[in-house]
């Protein structure tokens, strides 16, 4: 193994430094989903600077959201190949340079190029590495640290907002831009703590150094499990894991987060500008987002801490579901809201709503494939939403151009919201209820999580007493004292009896 690596029978921290890499976390993710939201406070005067309409510049938002999702995969490869913290490191210079070069561009498809590929790729670059170093650190607490992780969404749009509405008034948009590259850099600091859990307790498997490539070596130093070859073999290691699309409940949740993602931003990227064409302050709209924000600040460690419930955990697909039918029915609701009073009242209700389907969604997820699947398994569904993305706010914007009327974008966003929450439960009540249950029967979990290590035979009496996460079965190599060749042993999981095996 790795020497700084996570050891096979060592079960996540749930703490110690697994707090600092959760602040780090916390700041990434509330760039990676704040910042492309906050940049619309810009689009007026890129409007009026460039002569382009709103569906125009609405694509610096969506081509950043489409980047941050859409590289989902190729993040994931280069986690396993590189490790988590040269990467993030990598994709914050990035991010800051995408906007540093983007407050000198003449002409929009410049604005596409750097604020939206390349901010968007550096943010991608950081946003998925942060989260699975996070599964790494936490397990029985890993509800409430999403949770607390996913807050930093609504924390930093509601400072973002207003602080982009002050450096337009101030600098220009351009200013604006350069000053909020500067911000960006915030995100190598977070990629520096991103160190890889400590060893745990139990016998250390014997390394060939013959056989471990250093390639090898260093993605499990980057904090991802490898799977040991048999006897005899070189280790082989898969850099993106795509047999995890054969399994139902992942492809339940990407369908899921493709209807999800067709409207669940659209309102909170033409909220500020929808308020102004009501004849609202320009100062008073852009608040707007920062009450979406205050509310949602409060519901996603609120309601991480409810899903971590026992009673509530093994139903956390159900409660994905409500809150994302809650959401598209505050979306209907409110098409018409044109008073301040009745856009406040609809921010607080989507600010809701919208917590608990942020503080869920990666849960969901972690539990319905295990997370020794989960970075791959994040990477294709993000690939999934990228092009849902790219369909519904440009669509959004192109409508709001042609009819001079937003009632139809939040009738539109609102019902495939609730459809994807209807399509969730539905499908999971059906088909799923075994398989996104994060607690499995015995007997059953080598089949429904990993059969590649179907092959491995148990020895209970060599069994380390850490924990791996649910839904794995890992094989690795234990000496024998006296003995030939070593075997495969299998090593069970908490609430697994070694003899079911």
């Amino acid at each position: 193994m790795g020497a700084g690596g996570p050891r096979r029978g060592a079960g996540p921290p749930d703490g110690g430094w697994g707090w600092a890499v959760l602040g780090a976390c916390f700041v990434v993710t509330g760039f990676a989903y704040g910042f492309p939201k906050a940049v619309s406070v810009f689009f007026r005067a890129l409007m009026r600077d460039f002569g382009a309409g709103y569906s125009d510049t609405a694509w610096v938002s969506s081509i950043m959201l489409a980047m941050l999702y859409g590289t989902g995969p190729v993040s994931s490869i280069l986690v396993t190949r590189f490790g988590c913290r040269p990467v993030m490191l990598v994709g914050g210079l990035l991010a800051s340079a995408g906007m540093v070069l983007a407050s000198f561009a003449t002409r929009l498809l410049e604005l596409y190029l750097t604020a939206g590929v390349l901010t968007g790729l550096g943010l991608a670059l950081n946003f998925q590495p942060s989260l699975i170093m996070l599964g790494l650190y936490f397990e029985r607490r890993r509800p409430l640290a999403n949770g607390l992780a996913a807050a930093g969404s609504p924390v930093f749009l509601s400072a973002l907002s207003p602080l982009g509405q002050q450096l337009l008034e101030h600098f220009g948009w351009r200013g604006g831009f350069l000053l909020l590259g500067g911000l960006l850099l915030h995100c190598c600091a977070c990629g520096a703590v991103m160190r890889p859990p400590p060893p745990g307790p139990g016998p250390r498997p014997r390394r060939d150094s013959a056989d471990d490539a250093p390639g090898d070596a260093e993605a499990e130093r980057g904090g991802l499990r490898l799977r040991e070859a048999p006897p005899g073999g070189r280790p082989r290691r898969r850099l993106l894991d795509v047999a995890v699309c054969a399994d139902r409940a992942f492809g339940v949740y990407a369908v899921t987060k493709f209807l999800m993602a067709l409207g669940l931003f659209v309102p909170a990227i033409l909220l500020v500008n929808y308020a102004k064409d009501a004849g609202v302050p320009d100062a008073d709209a852009a608040f707007l987002l920062s009450i979406v924000g205050f509310v949602d600040i409060v519901a996603r460690p609120a309601c991480g801490a409810l899903a971590g419930l026992a009673r509530l955990r093994p139903h956390v697909a159900y409660l994905f579901s409500l809150a994302l039918m809650a959401n598209g029915l505050t979306d209907l609701s409110s098409a018409r809201a044109r008073s301040y009073g009745a856009l406040v009242a609809f921010c607080v209700a989507f600010g809701l709503s919208y917590g608990m389907v942020g503080a869920l969604q990666f849960e969901v997820l972690m539990a319905a494939v295990g997370s020794h699947r989960f970075p791959s398994a994040l990477g294709l569904v993000l690939l999934v939403e990228a092009v849902a993305v790219l369909i519904g706010p440009p669509s959004a914007g192109r409508l709001v151009d042609a009819l001079k009327n937003y009632e139809i974008i939040f009738y539109l966003a609102g019902s495939e919201v609730v459809l994807a929450g209807v399509f969730m439960a539905v499908a999971t009540s059906c088909c799923l209820r075994r398989s996104l249950n994060p607690q499995p029967s015995q007997g059953t979990e080598g089949e429904a999580s990993d059969t590649e290590d179907a092959e491995a035979e148990a020895d209970s009496g060599a069994l380390p007493t850490g924990a791996e996460e649910p839904g794995s079965l890992k094989a690795r190599e234990v000496p024998t004292p006296g003995a030939g060749p070593t075997e495969p042993e299998a090593e069970a999981e908490p609430g697994l009896d070694p003899k079911s095996v």
